[in-house]
């Protein structure tokens, strides 16, 4: 499969020209049809989707992406272009048609619905907190309250700490920290610049396996975060044949057998059954 790698900075009006080759074409239409697609994911998380070097990006989420594209193609070879899809630049990616479908941890919530229409959930994970091994003080999610948490730009998991119900689950007073992504986050945690990263536990022990004994989860989770397919809003055709292809990974032991690839030696428990679907609107 021939890969090619685009930057994340071509967000910008240049590039606002629909990349499904038409206003009426979806993206199910473009795979079927022309054999190319655009695919966005994180290049910043390792285990989820991390890019190295010139190469392509490696991952959770990747993989994923490339086993819906190919069963969207009816098993057809398909050239994807793979661009960066950071937090804070996902829905503006989608609706300037810079890429035509985003696997890129991406959450469904209810503020972004509007925006995007999102096929699946793939999986359920649990939000999770990471903190510096050798610091004894938080021992607890409780133990946050008064401390320095990341702020992702684009992310929300930090109002599950912050905020109270509904949006949020502990209510916690906390200084947050700016970051422009997690891997900022995690740099600015081992600097002593913050005290504790949350956000979904996959990514968090992706980044804890890469410095073996500097970081510990806590292994307490906050919330269950749905991670879907992101497409551009109104495309329910390709949701649907999405959940079609989510159904089919979980059924053939594909998703099991990623989840093992990418985290199996993370002590994490593992997502063990296919989600329950969003309906596509």
């Amino acid at each position: 499969m021939r890969v090619v790698v685009l930057a994340a900075a071509a967000v910008t009006v240049g590039l606002t020209a629909c990349s499904s080759g038409g206003p009426d074409l979806t993206v199910l239409d473009k795979i079927k049809h022309t054999r190319k697609v655009v695919v966005g994911t994180k290049w910043d998380q390792p285990g989820v989707a991390l890019r190295t070097g010139d190469g392509e990006p490696q991952g959770f989420d990747v993989d994923v992406a490339r086993y819906l594209v190919r069963h969207l193609a009816g098993g057809a070879k398909v050239d994807i272009t793979w661009r960066e899809s950071p937090s804070s630049t996902r829905e503006a990616l989608l609706q300037n048609g810079s890429v035509d479908m985003i696997v890129a941890s991406y959450s469904i919530i209810e503020s972004r619905k509007p925006k995007v229409t999102f096929a699946g959930p793939y999986v359920i994970v649990n939000q999770d907190t990471m903190v510096r091994a050798a610091d004894p003080r938080i021992q607890s999610v409780r133990d946050l309250r008064g401390r320095r948490i990341c702020l992702a730009e684009g992310s929300n998991s930090y109002r599950r700490i912050v905020d109270p119900p509904p949006d949020g689950k502990l209510d916690l007073p906390a200084e947050l920290v700016p970051a422009a992504n997690y891997s900022m986050c995690v740099r600015k945690l081992q600097d002593n610049l913050l005290d504790a990263v949350s956000t979904e536990n996959l990514i968090l022990a992706g980044y804890a396996a890469r410095s073996p004994g500097r970081f510990r989860l806590l292994n307490q989770p906050i919330s269950d975060e749905p991670w879907a397919v992101g497409l551009k809003e109104g495309d329910i055709k390709t949701c649907q044949a999405v959940n079609r292809a989510i159904a089919a990974m979980w059924r053939d032991g594909t998703t099991t057998r990623l989840l093992r690839k990418w985290f199996g030696r993370t002590n994490l428990a593992l997502p063990s059954a296919l989600p329950r679907s969003a309906s596509c609107p």
